[in-house]
C-alpha cells in the first residue's frame, strides 16, 4: 500500500468521525430547540383565550428544524458516501427527533385552531343567551299584560 493511499484512507475515517459529530451535534441542537416540557405545561393566563395563545407559544419548535435538517443532511452524505460503519443509532435517533417535532407542530396547530374557534364560540353563546333572555323577558311581559 503506498503512502498516498494509506492517506486517503486516514482523511476519509476521519471525514466520516467528522461527519458523524455533526450529525449528533445538529441532533442535540435540534432537541434543545424543542420546547421545554415545563413550558408547555405551566402556561399562565386570566383566560381561556391567554391560556391557549401561551401554550401556542410554547409549542413553538423554533430552529429544531433546521437542525434537524442539517442532521438528516450530513447523515445522507455519509450513508450515500458509506462513511458509517454502524449508522443505525444515528438513524434511530433522527426518527425519534422527527417524530417529536411533527407531534409539537400537530399540538401547536391544534391549539391554534382552539384559538380561532373560541372567541367565535364564546360569542355565540353570549348571543344566545341574551337571545333566550330577552324571550324570557318578552314571555313574562305577555303574561303580566294578559293578567
Amino acid at each position: 500500500m503506498t503512502q498516498t493511499s494509506l492517506d486517503d484512507d486516514e482523511l476519509f475515517g476521519e471525514a466520516a468521525s467528522e461527519m458523524r459529530s455533526d450529525v449528533e451535534a445538529s441532533l442535540d441542537e435540534a432537541r434543545a430547540a424543542l420546547p421545554d416540557a415545563d413550558a408547555v405545561w405551566d402556561v399562565e393566563a386570566d383566560n381561556t383565550l391567554g391560556v391557549l395563545n401561551a401554550l401556542k407559544t410554547a409549542l413553538d419548535v423554533g430552529d429544531a428544524e433546521d437542525h434537524l435538517r442539517d442532521a438528516k443532511k450530513w447523515y445522507t452524505m455519509g450513508e450515500r458516501a458509506d462513511a458509517f460503519e454502524d449508522a443505525e443509532d444515528l438513524a434511530e435517533d433522527i426518527e425519534t427527533v422527527e417524530e417529536l417535532v411533527e407531534t409539537v407542530e400537530d399540538a401547536r396547530e391544534q391549539v391554534g385552531d382552539l384559538t380561532a374557534t373560541i372567541p367565535q364560540l364564546r360569542s355565540t353563546l353570549e348571543e344566545f343567551a341574551a337571545d333566550d333572555e330577552q324571550a324570557d323577558a318578552d314571555g313574562d311581559a305577555e303574561a303580566e299584560a294578559g293578567a
